[in-house]
């Protein structure tokens, strides 16, 4: 069966990301898709610091946190939406600091694992924060999962995005759309299998040229 992990970014269990998040899984539940929410925006978790301790054991060195955890959840998921709340213009550093991590440190092929970035603002920011939750699959080989609108609901607490029936639409077309690709590349898998993935070209200018 295929599963959907869920990232809730904000510090606030049942704040607006949680509603929009919400919208989406009623389609999973439809659809017959396993899913699981996991709340980080509370947590303490610390920013990469470059140490390469992954590249040699397949996990990241710190394992006092979730991102360990999430990672083996990912692995096994066949998609991955990231919800946050607008700070400045831009994601929960919290977020932040574990997709940094988590992205980084995971050593398995996230080929067609799609990806979706959910984002929540009470007026503005919304576009600058979706752009960088969104580069997150680009590099990582994951195709990213769009919607009727920008993947956005608007309001300052959960009651007021219930009054905002753009928004939870767009969640329900956008969750509508991550079933429809699951199952696309799933068959086309099946079919086709899966492009050769070329990685030997490492441009780096180490001879400063």
């Amino acid at each position: 069966m295929s599963k959907i992990l869920l990232l809730n970014g904000s510090p606030h269990k049942d704040g607006c990301i949680a509603t929009a998040l919400k919208e989406m899984i009623t389609v999973f539940e439809k659809e017959g898709f396993e899913y699981e929410l996991i709340e980080i925006g509370s947590r303490t978790i610390r920013g990469c610091i470059d140490c390469r301790y992954c590249m040699s054991h397949g996990k990241c060195a710190f394992d006092d946190d979730p991102v360990n955890e999430i990672a083996a959840k990912l692995k096994d998921a066949d998609g991955l939406v990231i919800g946050s709340p607008v700070y400045y213009a831009s994601p929960n550093a919290t977020l932040i600091a574990l997709l940094d991590r988590l992205m980084f440190s995971t050593d398995y092929s996230k080929q067609f694992k799609v990806g979706a970035a959910v984002v929540s603002a009470r007026r503005g920011g919304a576009s600058s924060t979706f752009d960088v939750l969104n580069k997150y699959f680009t590099n990582q080989n994951m195709p990213i999962a769009s919607s009727t609108y920008w993947n956005s609901v608007h309001g300052f607490t959960a009651e007021d995005v219930l009054k905002d029936p753009e928004g939870l639409q767009t969640m329900r077309n956008l969750a509508n759309n991550i079933v429809f690709m699951v199952r696309a590349f799933a068959d086309a898998r099946e079919k086709y299998g899966v492009p050769e993935v070329e990685t030997a070209a490492f441009t780096s200018f180490q001879d400063g040229k």
